[in-house]
């Protein structure tokens, strides 16, 4: 634990962390900046040995939040309109000419998530292979294949929208991938590229990448898959694994002190025009309470009706949480590894340690 804050706050957080680890989560990495300073503090569950305060982790869908920024600079460089129709710039994918690229950034395009729709009265189409549901195993096997991002998109498009361009709210994938290849075919460059010349560089982000294979660099906490197999209970370390199957949508790799250092310069102005960062935080309703969606942020209010910005990220045994104030005054940023498997067995967990990392940090009232 290292720390700049006051004891009281310290051990309050501290207790706090260690109250959210059990079996199914192993590790907890927590980054709180404040006025007051720094603290940095890890726990790990069952006397299992504390995740590297400082590893490097799968940020799962933080990584819209790099692609709606990325994009953003790309309108504040008059490279791409933010109104302008998305097949204008991708001709090669006969997309509806209704959809602008503000509706991929807000999700409200109405396309097709590649990685499987569940609709209102509970029926499902699938997609490809995921790691949740009933492809899970089939996922496993084939985690080291390598999808190109056309293919998501061109399988998107084979499956009917879920609804008109901008008449709803849907949380999609493939908007986002079509973001990196609208960055691609404007700039003439990889996303990767694009990346370190307007986020990763001038930020000096060294611990973070869009990854191009299934490794992950050291140091970092493992993260496993349970499944049954002949009526027995297995479990795997899937800590390799390539992303490529999620592509924009979630594939990023990088620690607490980075995501630390992108969302405080985001939100503190560092990053977009002020009016285009009005644009980002503007919060569009979703239907789940006290979260709305901006451009590739979430908005939240907390229990005391304060606002947040964030995203969160699951990656298959990693998860990412980032949050902070409007004005990046104050952030949290935390990496969870754990044991996951094809029935989101972990998930009141995952969500129950982000309502009470919320609480603790950004309410008036800790929990």
């Amino acid at each position: 634990m290292t720390t700049t804050v006051s004891n009281q706050t310290a051990d309050r957080l501290q207790l706090a962390i260690e109250k959210i680890v059990d079996p199914g989560i192993i590790g907890l990495s927590v980054r709180v900046n404040n006025e007051q300073g720094e603290w940095v503090g890890t726990a790990g569950a069952g006397g299992n040995v504390k995740p590297p305060a400082d590893g490097h982790i799968r940020i799962g869908s933080n990584t819209k939040t790099f692609t709606a920024t990325l994009v953003l600079q790309l309108v504040a460089e008059d490279r791409i309109g933010l109104d302008d129709p998305v097949s204008d710039h991708l001709p090669e994918f006969g997309i509806d000419q209704r959809i602008t690229v503000r509706m991929l950034l807000q999700q409200t395009s109405g396309l097709f998530n590649f990685t499987g729709e569940v609709y209102e009265d509970g029926s499902i189409v699938f997609g490809i292979p995921i790691p949740y549901g009933p492809n899970g195993k089939e996922w496993l096997d084939n985690r080291f294949k390598t999808y190109r991002p056309q293919e998501l998109v061109e399988l998107a498009l084979s499956k009917p929208a879920r609804f008109e361009p901008g008449a709803g709210w849907s949380y999609s994938n493939t908007n986002y991938v079509l973001a990196r290849l609208l960055v691609e075919k404007v700039t003439g460059r990889t996303v990767t590229e694009e990346m370190q010349r307007l986020i990763l560089t001038p930020l000096g982000m060294s611990h973070t990448v869009v990854p191009d294979d299934a490794e992950i660099a050291e140091p970092h906490a493992h993260a496993y898959y349970r499944y049954d197999e002949d009526g027995e209970p297995r479990t795997v370390d899937i800590t390799r694994q390539n992303p490529s199957w999620v592509s924009a949508g979630g594939d990023m790799i990088s620690t607490t002190e980075d995501l630390h250092t992108f969302i405080a310069a985001l939100t503190g102005g560092k990053l977009l025009p002020d009016e285009l960062r009005e644009e980002m935080f503007t919060p569009r309703a979703t239907g789940i309470p006290n979260m709305d969606y901006g451009l590739g942020v979430f908005v939240l209010t907390t229990d005391d009706g304060a606002t947040v910005i964030s995203h969160n990220g699951a990656a298959v045994g990693h998860a990412a949480l980032m949050y902070a104030t409007p004005d990046g005054s104050k952030t949290l940023t935390a990496a969870l590894n754990c044991v996951d498997d094809a029935n989101l067995t972990v998930a009141a967990a995952f969500q129950g340690a982000q309502q009470r990392l919320l609480n603790e940090v950004f309410g008036s009232r800790p929990a």
